[in-house]
């Protein structure tokens, strides 16, 4: 990863950037500030490639992804949304929730101020949440009179139960940061200034483990939840089989190694 780097197609609203210098942890953030960073089909093509750039890069070990200004991102830009909605985003290649979670790099979002309609589905495309106190989730699909189409209408109901997530997306009212903590959709709440520092905090907490099995983990995690608790389990013990017998010698002996140098589990 570039120590500073921007998508030329982009013009400089999507910014790609390391955490800080050497950090395995990059930093998305949707620079659109004075729109509230609502969302052109340019923007979301290039956010799409963004993710899909750093699934591929073995210098990230994970993703931070945030908005530049007073909010997170205040969805699709209405002024070009027949462009939006017509244009070749329907590509799973430029569609950026497709490609969040196609990612197998662990996604924490930082948001400070709005995530709404499609700015609250790229939030739910995050695999964790760090909210500012001033965060606001809104579902405008009814007030505005368009579909959703980036997994709002399923996800919400499975982060904070089927009753909540009708209320909230057919009454369009805002989640706020206290709900969304108590509901289960939000991890962390901090104030506005220490957002995109706490999301980096979690973000290299993570990049500290070992990186093949965080990968595995989050999709064991993230694929199971799409099946009943029976079939899941299954995943869980399938994949567990696979990874012990393609386990080498090598690998078996650094995991006691690693066993052997934190001399008990009160140094984990």
């Amino acid at each position: 990863m570039a120590a500073s780097s921007s998508l030329p197609d982009s013009g400089d609203l999507i910014l790609v950037e390391p955490a800080r210098p050497g950090s395995l942890v990059a930093v998305v953030t949707i620079n659109r500030p004075d729109a509230l960073n609502a969302l052109t089909r340019p923007m979301m093509v290039s956010l799409a490639a963004a993710f899909r750039r750093l699934d591929a890069d073995d210098g990230v070990a994970a993703v931070v992804l945030t908005g530049r200004g007073r909010s997170f991102c205040s969805g699709v830009d209405l002024k070009a949304a027949e462009e939006a909605f017509k244009g070749d985003v329907n590509d799973p290649a430029a569609n950026p929730v497709t490609q969040m979670e196609l990612c197998r790099k662990p996604i924490v979002g930082a948001v400070a101020g709005f995530a709404v309609t499609a700015g609250f589905e790229i939030a739910l495309a995050c695999d964790l949440l760090v909210a500012g106190r001033s965060a606001k989730f809104l579902d405008t699909h009814a007030k505005v009179g368009i579909f959703p189409s980036w997994g709002l209408s399923q996800k919400l109901s499975r982060f904070i139960g089927p009753n909540r997530a009708r209320e909230v997306s057919l009454t369009c009212m805002p989640i706020t940061a206290e709900m969304g903590e108590k509901w289960g959709l939000v991890n962390h709440i901090v104030e506005d200034s220490q957002v995109l520092s706490k999301a980096i905090e979690v973000a290299e907490a993570i990049a500290r483990n070992n990186r093949n099995l965080v990968i595995l983990y989050k999709s064991v995690i993230n694929d199971g939840l799409q099946l009943d608790m029976k079939h899941a389990r299954a995943l869980e013990k399938e994949r567990a089989v696979k990874f012990y017998s393609d386990m080498t010698e090598e690998q078996f002996a650094d995991m006691q190694k690693f066993v052997q140098g934190r001399g008990s589990t009160s140094k984990l």
